[in-house]
């Protein structure tokens, strides 16, 4: 179901909102059944898609509706983090909003496709569009019987379906509501423990030198290449959590991936063999970086024009750390620019500027 349909849909609910239900034609009578079923069908396959298929991201309706949002705040904050701040809790809110309405509008439509669907129960006459949309109502998120009743056969059987979506509806939101939550705190977590290590990527890699060997870094690698992987399976799961950007760079996500692969870079590319941490630790971390990548390119984000400044080796030099030559590290910054470009992509996408060091 096309988005612009909704308010077509709302309008004339509204517009009709006290005029007795549809006793016209047996064609308009159709298009109101057709139309309701394509809503409730657009809409429980948004709610199914969104919230239990792990590897389809989000649904249609809901990944139109993201993207809609961040580009409207985007455009209306004009890089004002405290105002993109409330994307996430906006999208989610919308989203919610936009489900119950899909199934309510859907259902007051069915029921509205038939003159004698329900049954006034106190006393004779027409039920208007306000009772029905009165009676999907208490019906969806079980208020109780109310002073409507369905007719026999087939309107009974809509009312117990009505019922049912409703509370599917609110199983499933309240739950993926909780997941997306529990999402982002790891996600911040993720972030601010990476930037408690160091604010880029240089810093990062000498944090581990002892003046023998990186064995310091073996653990927070590890650790964060584990955050990471579980991050990225998050946002394959819930890409909502792209749009819950954070008001402080401690906590954005997309500045703390720039600085733990800068990190990883150098001390993979940058540092001689014989005195880099474990390798397969190092390629654990960069593979937990392009799982990042992979679930974030699902969405709209686009890779950088350019890559960017690449970490310096005159930086790790002056703390003591024993490098490869200049040239040789320009050539793996060669070699990796499409994956950082990508990098800086995400970054961007959220309004951020790529971590450099404050002695450049």
């Amino acid at each position: 179901m096309d988005p612009a349909l909704i308010p077509t849909v709302v309008s004339t609910l509204v517009s009709q909102v006290s005029s007795p239900v549809l006793q016209g034609s047996g064609g308009t009578q159709w298009l109101s059944l057709v139309l309701g079923v394509a809503l409730i069908g657009a809409g429980v396959l948004d709610v199914l898609w969104t919230t239990l298929w792990v590897d389809g991201g989000a649904g249609p309706l809901t990944s139109s509706l993201m993207a809609g949002t961040w580009r409207g705040l985007r455009a209306f904050g004009q890089g004002r983090s405290r105002v993109l701040s409330l994307s996430g809790p906006l999208v989610l809110t919308l989203t919610l909003a936009m489900w119950v309405g899909l199934l309510w509008g859907g259902w007051v439509l069915v029921f509205a496709s038939g003159a004698d669907a329900l049954n006034y129960t106190r006393g004779p006459g027409p039920v208007s569009w306000t009772g029905r949309i009165y009676f999907v109502a208490y019906t969806m998120f079980t208020m109780g019987n109310g002073d409507f009743s369905p007719a026999s056969g087939p309107w009974q059987i809509a009312t117990a379906l009505t019922n049912g979506s409703g509370m599917v509806l609110v199983t499933l939101g309240i739950t993926y509501v909780i997941n997306v939550l529990q999402a982002v705190v790891q996600k911040r977590s993720f972030a601010g423990s990476v930037r408690g290590v160091a604010t880029d990527g240089e810093a990062f890699a000498t944090t581990g030198w002892d003046g023998d060997d990186f064995e310091e870094h073996d653990l927070p690698i590890d650790e964060f290449a584990s955050q990471l992987t579980k991050i990225a399976s998050h946002h394959n799961a819930y890409p909502i959590l792209h749009y819950y950007r954070s008001a402080e760079q401690r906590y954005a996500a997309p500045l703390a991936v720039a600085i733990f692969d800068d990190a990883l870079t150098v001390l993979r590319f940058g540092v001689p063999p014989e005195d880099r941490p474990s390798e397969p630790l190092l390629e654990t971390g960069r593979s937990s970086v392009e799982d990042y990548l992979r679930s974030v390119y699902t969405l709209p984000v686009e890779s950088a024009d350019q890559p960017p400044e690449g970490p310096d080796l005159d930086r790790i030099r002056e703390r003591g750390v024993p490098t490869v030559s200049d040239a040789e590290f320009a050539d793996v910054l060669e070699e990796t620019a499409d994956r950082r470009r990508k990098i800086l992509g995400v970054v961007q996408s959220q309004a951020w500027q790529w971590p450099v060091g404050s002695e450049r």
